[in-house]
This record gives structure tokens, C-alpha cells and sequence, in this order.
């Protein structure tokens, strides 16, 4: 069990004020004082300093705060397993396993191996959460999930992780639409109405980046509409809205059918890839990459 003077430190990070750490504790702020001093005495560091009115964490803080959040987001998992353990004497995660993944993956690539994994592993709950990947990093760190499967790109530091699969990037519109002048290379694309998901989105991550890598950005294109749910974007490309740039994997039906058509560019060829990601070191480590494994 994690030192009570652990807990205190944790909670003077969320919100980077004492006394606030010291109301949702039920304890006094002297008592926080104390707790951290006697931290900053132990590891013979400052854990934090005062910008003005402002709380930062030192260096020594943020390195502390991160190992320490890991340790207790395993220690909440590790009662879990043992209460599992105990009821259904099997190994690790046979009853709940909570993962997130965000919208494109969950809407149109992760059906399949989970139902596959639900057959082979019968009495398994599963707790899907959708989200941004953004979003995602945040439960991931705060230990609301045991691991995510994200489009986006991540400090590759902080995280292990697995590739999952790595998928075409393609720019596509109607079939039914007209463009002034057939598009060659992308800047022919600026004149139109660009279709895109939400800050934080994996999607629109990838394409800010690659348009970067050009010396472009999303501003460049002369009209938006920012959509937070991928269905929606298909059907907003159905119905001639504007253009967009997706995952090929979203888009395979309409692409067959005929109702979309990729927009042929000679200056953007790309892929990436969907990952699995968990948290670093993490003493499940091992059963959360033989869940993947099994979900592959």
C-alpha cells in the first residue's frame, strides 16, 4: 500500500494548490505542508516551487509525480485483480477488462477481434470507452483504462506499446463532385470546403501534421466544418458536403460502392499506424500485451 503522504503529494498535483489537496483529503493545510516536506526530506529534493501565486512542480516533482501515479494506478488494479482472483480463481483480467479506443477504430476496426476474443474467452467483460485520443491519453494516465487502441500519435517515451495495424491516410470526396480544376498536388485541394474532426482527434492530429511537413496548415483551406463523430462525416462526404482526408479502412464500403472516390494527389502518399498503447513499466505489462496479442 502506498505511504498516506504519497496520496497527499498525488493529490496536491491534481490540483497544483494546497489547500484544495487539503478539502478533498478531510485534512488540515499544515498537514499537506508537512506531508510534503517530509517527501522533499526523504528524496532530499524540492518537489515543488511558487511562480508568483502559481504552484509548479520541479523537475524532481514531475518525475516523481509520474512514477508515483503509475504505481498507484497499479495498486488500484492490483485490488481489483485480487478481488477477481478470489471470485473466479482464474488469472488476471478473466472478469473486466477496460479499454479505450477512439471513434474511427471503434466504429469500423475493432468489432471483429473483440467478438473473436469474447468466444476464446467466455467469461471476460469487456468496458469499451470511445474517445478522442487526447482523451484517451488523459484516462490512460489517470488509470481509468488498462489500455488504449489510438490512431494518434503519442510520446513514445511515456507509453509501451504495440502496433495494430498500420492503415492508408487518403484524401476522398463524392463521386458526385466537382472540383473547379482536377486535383494534382494538394495545394489544389485549398479552394474547397475541408471536412474534419475536433482538435485532440487522432485524424485531425495526423493530417495537421502532415500537412506541417509541406509548410501547410488547416487554415490554408478556404472553408471548414469541423465534425466531432466520423459517421457523420461520411455521410456529410455522401452528400457532396466538402472534401476530407480518412482512414481507407472507414471508407471501404462507399469506396466499392462508388458513392466516394479517392482524390489522387502526387504529393500525399501516406500511412500510419493504429497502436496499442499502456502504461510504461507497468507491472501488467505482460497481461495487457498478451490481451493485444490476442486482439491482433
Amino acid at each position: 500500500m502506498l505511504d498516506f503522504r504519497v496520496t497527499t503529494f498525488l493529490t496536491v498535483c491534481k490540483y497544483m494548490n494546497y489547500t484544495h489537496a487539503a478539502n478533498e483529503l478531510n485534512i488540515t493545510q499544515p498537514a499537506v505542508s508537512q506531508h510534503i516536506k517530509f517527501l522533499e526530506n526523504s528524496y532530499k529534493v524540492s518537489l515543488f516551487r511558487q511562480e508568483g501565486k502559481k504552484l509548479i512542480l520541479t523537475e524532481a516533482g514531475e518525475l516523481l509525480f509520474e512514477k508515483m501515479r503509475q504505481l498507484k494506478n497499479d495498486e488500484d488494479k492490483l485490488i481489483k485483480t485480487i478481488s477477481n482472483e478470489l471470485d473466479s480463481k482464474g488469472p488476471f483480467f478473466t472478469k473486466d477488462i477496460s479499454f479505450g479506443v477512439t471513434m474511427t477504430i471503434g466504429e469500423y476496426a475493432i468489432a471483429k477481434p473483440i467478438s473473436n476474443f469474447l468466444k476464446a474467452n467466455p467469461e471476460t467483460n469487456f468496458k469499451i470507452h470511445f474517445a478522442n485520443t487526447e482523451e484517451l491519453l488523459n484516462n490512460l494516465d489517470e488509470g481509468k483504462i488498462d489500455f488504449a487502441l489510438i490512431e494518434g500519435y503519442f510520446p513514445k517515451d511515456k507509453y509501451d506499446y504495440k502496433v495494430y495495424e498500420n492503415v492508408d491516410f487518403i484524401p476522398v470526396a463524392s463521386s458526385k463532385h466537382k472540383f473547379r480544376k482536377k486535383p494534382k498536388i494538394l495545394s489544389d485541394l485549398f479552394e474547397e470546403r475541408l471536412i474534419i474532426r475536433e482538435p485532440g482527434s487522432g485524424t485531425r492530429n495526423i493530417l495537421e501534421r502532415n500537412l506541417s511537413l509541406e509548410n501547410f496548415k488547416i487554415s490554408d483551406f478556404k472553408h471548414f466544418l469541423q465534425v466531432e463523430n466520423m459517421h457523420s462525416i461520411i455521410q456529410l462526404l455522401n452528400l457532396d458536403a466538402g472534401i476530407s482526408f480518412l482512414y481507407k479502412a472507414a471508407v471501404e464500403g462507399e469506396l466499392r460502392s462508388g458513392k466516394l472516390e479517392e482524390i489522387k494527389l502526387s504529393d500525399f502518399k501516406m500511412k500510419h499506424d493504429f497502436t496499442f498503447i499502456w502504461q510504461k513499466k507497468s507491472i501488467f505489462s505482460e497481461e495487457i500485451q498478451k490481451i493485444c496479442d490476442s486482439l491482433m
